[in-house]
């Protein structure tokens, strides 16, 4: 039974992390195998708080070897890694790559970095960044960063369209073949800017933003699950990055239609696999 490896954040209430990330997987017909970083009881932007623990590095390689045990790993498409709670996970991650890949070679790695945002700042663990820039973004086959984390990877202050375009140019030559921007919010204006780069070239994608009283959590991990799967399907970067771009776009505006935060991503699911909308892509370089 093949299937991508999902290594995230899980929250119990909403969609976030792997509750984000699984299920539109297996809306687009593959087997999704989640592993749990952490475990919420709801995402972490209630004013209420949450209840919850992060998991330990062990657990991550006790899963890992379970898995090992049934001979599955050579049926592994691809592994996604997302929300880290410590610098050890990001070590166990890392390990699980390896593993993973010299069972199955043809097996692609998605890195979603997850660090923060310009407004938040860094926002995970001491020396979780440290260990994405260094040890799991250069290994990764593909980067799903924001503007933020682009920029501490490659050190490229963005402020343009060209210098995002330097920036991805740049972390391909560190070790990922594929970046794709979930955001670049320095040239948005009324739109939302998301950027891919490959070997071919540079694309652009523009979308109307959807305005929210309380911006959705979830997305940037809904962007990475539904880009994933497109790839494991054979779609081509190019076509994966216009796909989700749409699907998004289709969920986010259920989400808004139903006058929620939480991303109505059950109410929307039509919409993962045959989306509404369809936005034009721009070669930019």
């Amino acid at each position: 039974m093949n299937g991508i490896l999902s290594i995230q954040s899980h929250v119990v209430f909403g969609h976030a992390g792997n509750s984000s990330a699984v299920f539109p997987i297996q809306r687009m017909g593959i087997e999704a195998w989640p592993i749990h970083t952490v475990q919420f009881s709801n995402h972490t932007q209630y004013t209420q708080g949450f209840t919850g623990k992060a998991f330990d590095s062990e657990d991550i390689r006790t899963l890992i070897k379970g898995l090992a045990n049934i001979d599955q790993l050579a049926h592994c498409q691809a592994v996604i890694s997302g929300y880290q709670g410590s610098a050890e996970q990001c070590l166990a991650v890392a390990e699980a790559v390896n593993q993973i890949k010299a069972e199955s070679p043809s097996c692609l790695y998605v890195c979603d970095p997850v660090m923060g945002d310009p407004k938040k700042g860094c926002i995970v663990s001491d020396g979780v960044a440290e260990q994405l820039i260094e040890n799991l973004m250069p290994v990764a086959d593909v980067i799903v960063p924001n503007q933020f984390e682009l920029t501490q990877f490659t050190g490229i202050e963005i402020n343009n369209v060209e210098q995002a375009i330097t920036a991805c140019q740049k972390a391909m030559t560190l070790g990922p073949k594929v970046v794709l921007v979930k955001h670049l919010h320095s040239v948005s204006d009324g739109v939302f800017t998301t950027i891919l780069a490959t070997e071919n070239g540079c694309y652009l994608l523009q979308r109307p933003e959807i305005e929210f009283e309380r911006a959705p959590v979830g997305v940037g991990d809904l962007i990475s699950a539904i880009f994933t799967a497109c790839l494991v399907k054979g779609m081509s970067a190019v076509e994966a990055f216009q796909h989700t771009n749409n699907a998004v776009y289709g969920v986010l505006k259920v989400t808004q239609q139903r006058g929620s935060w939480e991303l109505m991503t059950i109410a929307g699911q039509d919409e993962i696999v045959t989306p509404s909308n369809q936005f034009e892509i721009q070669k930019i370089a």
